[in-house]
């Protein structure tokens, strides 16, 4: 049975990133025609190039032009013909050996490797630089700018230590074989605190793996030489089971609020609460109050008006958000009892305090007393705000 033809071909390329290709370049599926030896940038006409038939007979006429500085090389590329200044490198081999190819001419680092191929295997990869190396899709170059990281996280963050978006992580209960029933779990919760008036806002759910692992201790007896002797085994069980990730992002904007206490006052003046989702909330404010005084007073008035619920995001610049939902169906939440005895020991000591409260509409911000400083507001796209009938 007789042999497939084959044709001298670039295999590929020793510059591995693709986006820096382009047509003017040697790439993986070219089948190279012909060659040339002429430093000219004037297009040269077909009857001068040398046709080449199999990579040795090329490779050793790249030998003769070493010394060049630049080639012609005419390759076919799918349906067209292309002519394409390159160089000749050479590559060792051994300390006796080397081997000579092609490289493109504006690119020191895009080497060719050329290999006899049948006329399919160029074909396939053709289509594969064809799919890296589209002029209409692929865009315009890129290249790397500085950016002063330090100043953006202090200026558009509303606490450098803040991540903006917060996460929740669902663990499948013990009778939960599939993600939708965990999931339906994850959006009950959500659901329902946006429903109590939290603010809320929907960025986006994943499944997570999670590998936990437990050791068993296996108690045994053994009979040797007449005595009896006792044993133990540790065997460790593995297993791995699809949690659920619900992103959130905590309001429409977050508010920072100073709480400055005056000599002689003994509480800040707010009370709080847990709501059933674990989240952190202002009850109730004392009229006169250093939390009054910041803005707290009318802000919480205005949300129990509406039905609404002013939320605690923040504490210290620490996040106050539930962490995640156990196997056994527990939330695991910031203790509001740790909290408190927080604010106890800072007016104690007559010190200042931060919080962040999670801003349930945009239209609190303009009517929000001056001791409240809106530093960050970041909008969720069009339509995707928690909606205004709570």
């Amino acid at each position: 049975m007789a042999s497939a033809q084959t044709l001298v071909c670039v295999k590929q390329v020793k510059q591995e990133k693709p986006e820096e290709w382009d047509e003017s370049m040697p790439l993986p599926g070219d089948i190279i025609e012909g060659f040339y030896n002429s430093e000219s940038s004037d297009t040269i006409a077909d009857e001068f190039f040398v046709p080449t038939k199999a990579k040795s007979e090329l490779t050793s006429q790249l030998a003769k032009f070493s010394h060049v500085e630049v080639i012609w090389v005419k390759v076919r590329r799918g349906e067209s013909t292309l002519k394409l200044q390159t160089c000749v490198v050479a590559e060792r081999i051994s300390m006796l050996q080397r081997r000579y190819t092609i490289r493109a001419a504006t690119d020191d680092r895009h080497v060719a490797i050329l290999g006899d191929l049948t006329s399919d295997q160029c074909s396939e990869l053709q289509e594969l630089s064809r799919s890296l190396v589209n002029v209409e899709y692929r865009g315009y170059n890129k290249r790397g700018v500085k950016y002063d990281w330090k100043m953006k996280v202090g200026s558009y963050l509303p606490d450098q230590r803040c991540t903006i978006v917060s996460s929740i992580l669902f663990m499948p209960l013990p009778g939960e074989k599939c993600t939708e029933a965990t999931t339906a779990r994850c959006m009950a919760w959500f659901s329902a605190a946006v429903a109590s008036g939290v603010p809320l806002v929907f960025v986006n759910i994943q499944t997570e793996q999670i590998v936990s692992s437990e050791k068993n201790n296996l108690i045994g007896k053994d009979m040797s030489w007449g005595r009896q002797q006792n044993y133990t085994t540790t065997t460790t069980t593995v297993q791995i089971v699809q949690g659920i990730r619900l992103w959130f992002m905590p309001g429409a904007a977050e508010m920072l609020v100073d709480l400055i206490p005056q000599p002689g006052e003994v509480r800040f003046g707010l009370d709080i609460k847990r709501t059933d989702e674990g989240l952190i909330c202002i009850h109730s404010v004392t009229k006169g109050s250093a939390a009054d005084r910041c803005g707290l007073g009318s802000l919480h008035e205005e949300a129990y008006a509406s039905g609404r619920q002013l939320v605690m995001s923040r504490l210290e610049g620490k996040s106050l958000m539930p962490s995640h939902v156990s196997s056994a169906g527990l939330i695991h939440c910031c203790d509001h009892t740790e909290i408190k005895e927080t604010l106890a020991s800072a007016i104690d000591q007559m010190e200042r305090v931060q919080l962040h409260l999670m801003a349930w509409s945009n239209h609190l911000l303009p009517i929000a007393p001056k001791a409240v400083r809106a530093t960050t507001v970041l909008r969720p796209p069009s339509g995707s705000c928690p909606p205004k009938t709570w």
